[in-house]
């Protein structure tokens, strides 16, 4: 089978197109031939091997040779075991703890996939598992008449938080950079902001701040709460991350607005909802870009270049 490969962290010119053998599936687990795979920061993150976290399990090269955690596509096999699937089932999942879906084949254990609603193409469900499931446990604190902004608005998990905080009844403030203010504008957003010429932290506190791309201080992001309000980081740097963690926690504490790191359960359970809703016409998903599996390498680059208007998918 076709793999999109990389042997060392770097830039996606680090990837190549290696022939490889198609893998079988062990217990509790499935071979899905992939039709589409949808990018995350994630994969960004560990094509680069930064921030540092993205090297756990691989120090020094990748642990996994194939990137790509959210697939989409057709059940091929079934390893021992295999109750819930049958060959040609369609299916969708966050398969982030083996990835592989830069490739034909994948495997993928069951508990992470589900069965994909017909409603939905396979390049439209890759794009839920990792984004929806963030996006969902990030805004699921949000209630009418909060102020809730989300930094990194965006991109694919801020496209999907800016549609549940308004359905939730909140009013929305979406940051990113200034090609994405009329994109955030058309998700639905209340105001929004350019990181490149204004300070958000300096705007009226919030009640909800989920930050996808955490790279403040954590005195600023306090600044940016009211009091009981609530600060949620997903990504960032390691800097950062660790300071909302320790200085943020013990802020939180004496100020009662309190600080801490989003930890988003994967799985069905968390990303299905957000499926039912798009499938319902209640959720938009927004695709800016497909690319063939052979330029996953270009995919990675637009995705990286933080230009993606939503999700942006590779299509075996």
């Amino acid at each position: 089978m076709k793999a999109v490969v990389y042997d060392r962290y770097g830039q996606p010119d680090v990837l190549r197109v290696e022939e490889l053998p198609k893998p079988s599936p062990g217990v509790n687990q499935v071979l899905v031939e992939v039709v589409a795979t949808s990018l995350n920061l994630s994969d960004w993150e560990g094509l680069t091997g930064s921030p540092g976290y993205a090297r756990i399990g691989g120090l020094r090269a990748p642990r996994r040779r194939v990137l790509g955690s959210d697939v989409a596509g057709r059940v091929a096999a079934v390893g021992s075991g295999v109750t819930r699937f049958r060959v040609n089932d369609e299916v969708y999942g966050d398969n982030m703890g083996l990835l592989g879906g830069f490739a034909e084949f994948a495997v993928a254990p069951v508990a992470a996939l589900a069965h994909k609603p017909a409603e939905l193409t396979f390049a439209e469900a890759s794009t839920l598992p990792q984004a929806g499931a963030i996006a969902l446990q990030g805004i699921a604190r949000a209630r009418r008449g909060q102020r809730v902004l989300i930094n990194g608005a965006g991109g694919g998990s801020g496209s999907f938080a800016i549609q549940l905080a308004k359905r939730s009844g909140a009013h929305v403030t979406g940051v990113d950079n200034g090609r994405k203010l009329d994109f955030m504008r058309g998700l639905g957003a209340d105001e929004v902001v350019d990181y490149t010429t204004s300070d958000f932290t300096r705007l009226e506190p919030f009640d909800l701040i989920l930050d996808l791309v955490a790279h403040r201080s954590v005195f600023a992001y306090r600044r940016a709460l009211a009091r009981g309000g609530r600060y949620l980081c997903v990504g960032g740097t390691v800097r950062s991350v660790l300071r909302v963690v320790t200085v943020g926690a013990t802020l939180g504490l004496v100020t009662g607005r309190r600080l801490g790191l989003l930890i988003a359960r994967e799985g069905p359970a968390y990303f299905e909802p957000v499926a039912e809703r798009c499938a319902a016409g209640e959720l938009s998903i927004n695709i800016d870009r497909t690319f063939p599996l052979l330029e996953a390498a270009r995919a990675l680059t637009y995705l990286g270049e933080g230009r993606a208007l939503g999700k942006v998918v590779v299509t075996g």
